[in-house]
């Protein structure tokens, strides 16, 4: 699979739009995508996988707990969908609400 079939392919899930959608406020612990999405761990964990495989997020351990960021290589074609998915989906009801829940989970640790 090329590099854009794949960049692509990881936004044509639901759930990996929302988590990235999260990332772009900045790093964000496993933990934290499960209380704003309401999901198990093993469906966050798998998705953050994905997008870890497509290129667009990182990931690094710290403890028991993994965090993610978005990969900011300057990979072309990344930063256009990033300003598109930023502009579209960051004005939805449901954005907001997710991104309002993850200030308040971000002020409790995990």
């Amino acid at each position: 699979m090329t590099d854009a079939a794949r960049i692509f392919k990881a936004l044509s899930d639901e759930t990996r739009l929302r988590i990235l959608l999260l990332l772009f406020t900045g790093e964000l612990c496993v933990c934290e995508a499960m209380a704003v999405l309401d999901l198990p761990q093993s469906t966050v964990s798998r998705h953050l996988a994905y997008l870890r495989n497509a290129g667009w997020v990182l990931g690094r351990r710290q403890g028991i707990w993994m965090y993610y960021r978005l990969n900011d290589d300057g990979h072309p074609l990344r930063q256009q969908l990033r300003q598109v998915i930023e502009a579209h989906l960051a004005t939805t009801t449901e954005a907001q609400q997710h991104l309002s829940k993850l200030k308040d989970v971000r002020q409790k640790p995990c």
